[in-house]
């Protein structure tokens, strides 16, 4: 992993625990672990908030009709390159 992909795993991760008021530190977040369920423990109401949180921050719209999204939420990893992959900021 790069320095940068590596600088916008913690930068998403903090995004995730400031936005959705989480009570883990973000460095505690494994990259590799679920988002939903086991791992981060998160549900559909709060991947509708990381959507539009990512969407304000890095200027591309998460759109909830994407047949990607199980693997894009599928972990902060996954997320990451989404964001690497489409972000306009």
């Amino acid at each position: 992993m790069t320095d940068t992909t590596q600088e916008l795993v913690d930068e998403v991760a903090n995004l995730i625990v400031d936005g959705l008021n989480l009570e883990v530190s973000a460095a505690d977040i494994d990259a590799d672990a679920p988002l939903f369920g086991q791992g981060l423990g998160l549900d559909s109401i709060d991947i509708l908030e990381i959507a539009m949180m990512v969407s304000k921050r890095y200027g591309f719209a998460l759109r909830s009709d994407d047949e990607d999204n199980t693997r894009i939420f599928s972990s902060l990893r996954y997320l990451v390159q989404h964001i690497t992959d489409h972000r306009t900021k």
